[in-house]
Order: C-alpha cells, then structure tokens, then sequence
C-alpha cells in the first residue's frame, strides 16, 4: 500500500513508480529516465589498497605514540614458562568455620595413609598402551582387565589398600560404616582386581582379605546379646548410612578411573610423546622440525591431551617456546597453531597472537597460514577467551584475520567459519560493555579497527550481505558509531562498510528502516565536515538512502539542521575547490583535461546527487527551491565548471536544478532567476556531451512553460536546436526535445517555428520510429501536432506532404491488436497497453479525427511499414 505521501507524488508525476524489491523492467527504467522529478546515480568512493599491512593504515587518526606498534621484536625468552588460566573475577564467600570431633589417632593416620608410585617400566608401557581403550572402559567400571594373563609369580604379590578394613567375628568396618562378614566380602568382591604399586594386578582373595584384622572396639565386644543385636543392627544400615556408602563407593571408583587415566596419560606420553620432542630439541633442519610439529599436533589431539588438563603440558610448552627462536615462519605457525590448542593465557596468548601477527604482515605467508588452517584457531580464540582479560591479545588476533581477510581466496573459508557472525558477536559485546560502564574500554577503539575493517573486506560477497540482515548487524554498527564517534578510524571503516552495503536494494531498505541512521548521519558530517575521506563515503550512503525510498527522503528531511547541515558543507568544499583551481598558464591546462575528479569535487558530487534525491519529496522539493544558498551554490557551480572540468558534478547540479524547476513555488530562487540559468545552459547545449546535453534540454523542458523563457529560446534560436535533437535516435532525447517544442507551441505565434527546418517532418519520422515501443513519447507528438494544428483549415496545407503519413500512422496505432502486436514478455506488454490507452489513445483520436476532417483523399493510401 501506498504512503500519502507516494500517493501525492504519484498524482504529481504518473509515470513516477515507488521503488520495489522485484527486478524492473526496461520500459520501467526507461519511464524513470524520463521523470520531471529524477534521481541520480553516482560512483562510489574509491578506496585504494595499503601498501603494507599494518594495523593502522596510513591515513589513520592515531598518532604512533597512543596505538600499539605494527612492528615488534619476539623471541622464546618472551613468553613464560608458567602459564595459568586467567583468575576469575568473582570474589568467594568464606567458608563457615565448623568445629570437628577430633578423630582417633590410628584412624587418622590410616585415612591420610599412601605410597608413592613408582614410575612405570617400558614392559608395563607396552602393555597398557595397547589396552589403552579397555583400561578406560574398565576404569568407569572400577575395576581395570588386563588384556592377558599375567604369571603366577605377580599373582602372589599383595597391595595394601588405602581403606581400613576391621573384621572381628563378624563385624568390618570399611571406609568408617560396619559391615557384616558376608557384606563385607560381597563389597570387596566387587573390586576383585587392584593395580599393585609396581604397576601390576592383583587378585585378593577373601581369606586374605580377613586375615591380620584388628578386633572390634571393647565397648562392642562387651555385652554378649547386646553386641550381637548391635552388630545386626550396623548390618542393616539406615538410609542416611546408606548414601554415605553409596558417596564412598561413587568417589572410590572416581579415583580409580583418574588413577587410571594418569597411568594411561602416563604411558601414551612416554610412547608418543616423548620422543617427538626428542626430534624437535635436535633441531636438525626446518623441514625435519615441521614435520614432527605436525606429528606432535596429530599425537595431542589423539591422546586427548590438548587443552589445560593435561598435567605435562608445561613441560611441553617450554619445549615449543624454545623452537621460537629458530625465526621460520613455517615453523613459528605449526608452534603457533599447538600453542594455542593448549589454551595458553594472558601474557602467553597474547605473544602468540604477537607470532602469528608478525607473519601474516607478510603477503607471501598466506599460503602457508592457508595450509596449516590457523585461521580456525585464530577465530577459536575470538570465540571462546574474555575479552576484557585479553584486549591486547585480541587486538593483533583480529590484525591477522584483517590481512588474510584482503586476500580473495580466504573468502568461502572464513564465511564457512562463522568469521561474520563472531565479528559481529565481538561487536555486541563491546557495545553492551561500553553502554554497562558508561564509558568506553581501553584499546576497545583500536580492536574495533580491526574489526571493522575486516568487515569492510568481507561485504563483497552476497552471502555476508545476507548474513547482515539476518543478524540484524547494521543497528549494532551504528551503535558502534554513536559510542565512538570521536574515534575517526572507526567511523572511517563503518562509513566505507555503508557505503558498500547500501548500493545493494536489501540492504539499503534495512539501514533506511533504523530511523536513527539520518541524525548518527548529521552528527558525523558536522563533527568530521573537513575529514573527505569519511565526508564522501557518508553522503554517499545518504545519497542511495534517499534514491530507493521515498519515505527516507522524508525522514532525513524531518531531522533538526539537516538542511542547513548540507549546506554547510556545501560551502565548506566549494571554497576548498576554488582554492584549489590553477589559473592558466600555471598547470591550469592540465587541470583542464583530467577526468578523475578531485577530492572536493567528489564530496560535491555525492551532495548534489542528496539535493536532487531530497527534492523528488513534494515537501522538501519546494523548500530547496525557495533556499538561496542552496540554489546559489548550485548555479555558481554551473558558472565556474564546465564538462571538461567536472563532468558527473556539473550533470548532477543541472540534474538538481531540473528537480527544483519543477515546483512552481511561490519565492522560488529558480523561478526569479529562469533567464539566468537558460543562459548556463546554452554552454551544455553546444557541448559534445550527449548526457550533458539531455540534462539541459530537460530544465529546458520545465522553464519553458514560463512565456519569457519561451522567447529566451526563440531568440536564441535554441528550438532549431531542439528539432535538430529529433534526429537523434535516443528516445530520452528526443522526449525531452519534444517536451520543450510542446511547451512553444502553446504560444500560438510560435507556432509557425515548426515549419523551420522541417519540423513537422521530424516529429512525424519520432512517431513512426519510436510509437509502436514508446507510447509516452507518441502521446507527446501527437500533443505538440495537436496544438500545431489548432486553426486548421486545410491538413495538406497544415502538415505538407507528411499528411497521408500521418493518417496512416495514426489509424494503424488505433488499432489495438496491431499496436501492441509487438514481441513483448507478458508483464511488458501490460505496461504498453497501460499507456497506449490512457495516454496515447485519447490525444490520437482527436488528431486523427481533426485531420480527417480537413482532408480530402486524392489517391490510394499504401500500408505504412514499421
């Protein structure tokens, strides 16, 4: 449904059509080149690639003294030997002090009673190595198999157990809970194996088990049937008892399992592990190195040992930060991409964010950082570490993935990896940090360079386009940009990021649609009115805004100063352009014949095109109108630039002075000075510049429904000009042309022009050319004949030897099914039947029947030919 404010403008100009999200047709297009009100297109701004990589280009705001360095020194002796896992930031509450009965000196000691174990034997190695996945599997049982079994000789050894078993007659006590004789033996049946502390088994036997016992305590021995009821009464235990048992029983198994695994961790070590390093402390050569980094990585990852659990892993990392001395880049990113699967932290992580920095900064690397796949650990650390604990880290992490990000062929991979919606996460969390404290986080600034520009890289491609809307990632960069809007580098970046995604429909709607977009706009152009470089980029995205939605034009035009804002900056880069003219004789001949505009020249261009955007709006278009700075900005441009100069920004300021010209508004500037710019642009006319040419013949065709402009282009003899355009073969051209003849024709004594150089002819010739395609630019010929033809009293006389021509054309596009017999796709030929009947129709058949009236048929009439 239409807003009333598209339903206003639609009455205003009817071939006016609000924008859509379907593809247009060409005769669509074609309509929209011809609107009285148009808007106009523009390049966007050329971002040149850097010449090296560094975190700061060198166009940043940042001096060298307040960012952190691009280049820096890194050796084995940087990183510590320790490495922790970062202290939590909660404090904990103190624990309650709770008096205990101090226990008996015998249990005690039997409680905290333990041997240390040996180290393994190569032959045990073997052995639990190959069984490695049924010792697991035994473990979580709480018992552990042996996979053969083992000699008669190890069957005798005993292993003294950590729990205390008491038996007498038929009392035990284990782990603190009495036990009959038969639960006893039922529970310790249930561990019939136990690990021996030379790393063998052991099978206890049940009269081992009960042998040596100490007695039971005298008060239990001590009256006969009272300790015999007592003892059936531990043998049935109370609920309460019962899971403290149950308690035991699951910790108990818990330490057999982790018992377990420290022998297998142990074991794999030694096998695997072990002699690797080996191979990397011999440091033999490179490639050597590499390859047993490789296997090292692979082993890990087998024996589950990546990570902070695994408890020789400072052994291992000190291992690998010797290696970062050797100074090859292979090398330092297989170190790298182990270093970080073992999750090192704070001063660690970020040394190893530092390697992997310093070797990205070199393009020649990005095969290899290809080929080892450490984009993915670089994004895992985005992903999964605090970002307050690790700003700095995170800051040259994400200086990696900017440069790789400028290499094409890293593209699918990090959109594969979830790289847009972890930059857009890390961009949130910074927005919501900064909104909690109220101010924004150290270096938080200089992490978002990075990541913007990252972004900046990645828009390109369709799918992030889509992967923006989807996350709904415009509102939280424009968060980022109110939050940082003193940080020029980072509005830089955003700015640029706009200015991509808003050349495409979707996405242009969606930021049209954040309401808070046109005042963030504002805010930047007036804090940053000298800076070009952002300047540019965000009128450039004001500019596709307000060319695809008209009900953005209205917004940006209800926000407070945005009129008086533009202005402004008008002013402020018209002055830098003259400042920056060359008189003739001093490099002004140069000046003269270069094509690429200037930076000031750019900045005017993507403003005039937002001054002819906004004045489509039937609200704003009279206001700019009646501006005189506005409209004296705009005319001074046309009196000092000409198409050789700058060619888009005198086409844009003509293209905006046509929109204004429209209005016939009361104190309009371009009313009062109509004759004035129909001499501005008479030097368009005379041009070889056909787009130049059309923009001027289209003001024409608005000023001259004023009589004195009408006898500026006679005396001037510029409607000869328009009847040569006829001749032109560009319907565009000739439409317009025809416009302006129209208009002069209503003044009856110039009429009699379009007998000067064979007019009549000529607008015959459009008929016969253009109408079966171009039904508009047929209504407006049989308009301009119509009114040619007011006091006719003879046709011949009228219209010469074109007459008979004219008959049959007329009567042939009557016909209905053999004007629209065209080869036109279905929804084409619907837009053809539209305007042939309610424009072309009416306005032929009064001519056509005119002409016949005054026309006496003397000879056979041939078939016209199309």
């Amino acid at each position: 449904m239409l807003s009333p404010n598209d339903k206003k403008l639609g009455k205003l100009d009817p071939f006016y059509r609000p924008s859509v999200s379907k593809q247009k047709t060409s005769a669509e297009i074609i309509s929209e080149a011809r609107n009285a009100l148009r808007t106009v297109r523009t390049h966007r701004p050329f971002t040149p690639q850097e010449d090296q990589r560094k975190l700061f280009g060198p166009a940043s705001s940042q001096t060298s003294e307040n960012r952190p360095p691009s280049s820096f020194s890194l050796h084995a002796s940087s990183f510590e030997s320790s490495d922790s896992r970062p202290i939590s930031g909660a404090r904990l509450s103190p624990l309650e002090l709770k008096p205990k009965v101090p226990a008996s000196p015998a249990t005690e000691e039997d409680s905290c009673f333990s041997f240390p174990k040996p180290p393994v034997d190569a032959a045990k190695i073997r052995r639990i190595s190959s069984a490695r996945a049924r010792l697991f599997r035994a473990a979580s049982q709480g018992a552990l198999l042996l996979d053969r079994s083992l000699p008669p000789s190890d069957s005798k050894k005993t292993v003294e157990s950590k729990e205390t078993v008491m038996i007498a007659d038929s009392m035990v006590k284990t782990n603190g809970i009495y036990l009959t004789k038969s639960n006893a033996i039922c529970h310790l049946k249930s561990h019939p194996l136990q690990l021996t502390y030379d790393g063998g088994f052991k099978e206890i036997k049940e009269q081992e088990m009960f042998k040596g016992t100490t007695s039971l305590p005298s008060h239990l021995k001590s009256g006969g049937d009272q300790g015999e009821r007592h003892a059936r009464a531990s043998s049935c235990p109370s609920s309460s008892e019962l899971s403290r048992l149950q308690t035991k029983a699951v910790s108990k198994a818990d330490r057999q399992e982790k018992d377990a695994k420290i022998e297998v961790d142990e074991a794999f070590w030694n096998m695997r592990i072990v002699p690797i390093l080996h191979e990397l402390e011999k440091e033999e050569n490179i490639e050597t190195v590499c390859a047993a980094c490789t296997q090292l990585h692979h082993a890990l990852e087998e024996g589950n040992m990546l990570g902070t659990k695994f408890k020789k892993r400072s052994i291992l990392l000190k291992t690998l930060y010797k290696l970062v001395d050797v100074g090859s880049d292979l090398l330092s990113l297989k170190l790298a991409k182990i270093i970080l699967a073992l999750k090192v932290s704070r001063n660690n992580l970020l040394n190893v964010c530092k390697l992997i920095f310093k070797i990205s900064r070199n393009e020649k690397n990005d095969s290899l950082i290809q080929n080892d796949s450490i984009l993915e650990s670089l994004l895992e650390v985005l992903r999964s570490e605090d970002l307050q604990m690790n700003m700095e880290a995170f800051l040259y992490c994400m200086g990696s993935i900017k440069f790789i990000s400028g290499n094409p062929g890293f593209l699918n991979e990090m959109i594969s990896k979830g790289a847009v919606e972890i930059l857009i996460n890390l961009v949130k969390q910074i927005n919501e940090s900064t909104k909690k404290c109220g101010t924004c986080l150290p270096n938080s600034g200089h992490l978002l360079v990075q990541v913007t520009a990252t972004l900046r890289n990645l828009v390109d491609s369709p799918l992030v386009r889509s992967k923006f809307l989807s996350i709904s990632a415009l509102p939280q960069l424009c968060t980022v940009m109110e939050q940082y809007m003193g940080d020029k580098d980072v509005c830089t970046n955003i700015a640029r990021i706009f200015s991509k995604l808003t050349s495409y429909r979707d996405c242009c709607g969606a930021l049209a649609s954040y309401s808070r977009c046109y005042a963030l706009f504002l805010n930047l152009i007036n804090k940053y009115q000298k800076e070009q470089d952002i300047v540019v980029r965000v009128v450039f995205t004001l500019g596709n805004l307000t060319a695809k939605n008209n009900q953005a034009r209205e917004q940006f035009s209800k926000e407070k100063g945005s009129i008086q804002t533009l202005l402004s900056l008008f002013q402020t880069f018209h002055q830098l352009d003259l400042h920056s003219q060359k008189p003739v004789g001093q490099g002004g001949e140069a000046y003269r014949v270069q094509r690429l505009p200037s930076e000031a020249e750019d900045v005017l261009i993507k403003l005039t095109r937002v001054l002819a955007n906004i004045a489509i709006h039937p609200g704003m278009g009279p206001v700019l109108a009646t501006n005189p700075g506005i409209v004296g900005l705009l005319l001074t441009t046309l009196e000092y630039k000409s198409l050789d100069d700058c060619e888009e920004l005198v086409i844009n300021a003509t293209a905006t002075i046509n929109n204004l010209s429209y209005y016939q508004a009361k104190n309009s500037i371009i009313q009062d000075k109509k004759l004035y710019i129909a001499e501005l642009l008479l030097k368009l006319l005379v041009s070889n510049n056909m787009d130049g040419i059309l923009e001027a013949v289209r003001v024409f065709g608005n000023l001259s429904k004023d009589r004195d402009v009408c006898d500026f282009i006679v005396q001037n003899n510029v409607h000869k000009f328009m009847m040569a355009l006829l001749d032109a073969q560009h319907q565009d051209i000739c439409f317009s042309a025809c416009g302006v003849l129209l208009n002069l024709t209503v003044d009856k004594d110039k009429r009699v022009i379009l007998k000067e150089g064979g007019g009549i002819k000529k607008l015959v010739d459009c008929l016969r050319d253009f109408g079966p395609t171009d039904w508009q630019l047929a209504c407006l010929v049989c308009k301009t004949l119509w009114n040619f033809s007011e006091n006719i009293t003879n046709a011949s006389s009228c219209f010469g030897n074109d007459t008979n021509t004219l008959l049959f054309l007329l009567s042939s596009f009557l016909d209905e099914e053999l004007a629209l017999d065209g080869s036109f796709d279905p929804d084409l030929k619907n837009y053809h039947k539209l305007h042939w009947e309610t424009e072309f129709k009416p306005v032929a058949q009064q001519l056509l029947n005119r002409i016949q009236r005054h026309h006496t048929f003397l000879e056979p009439l041939p078939v016209p030919s199309f």
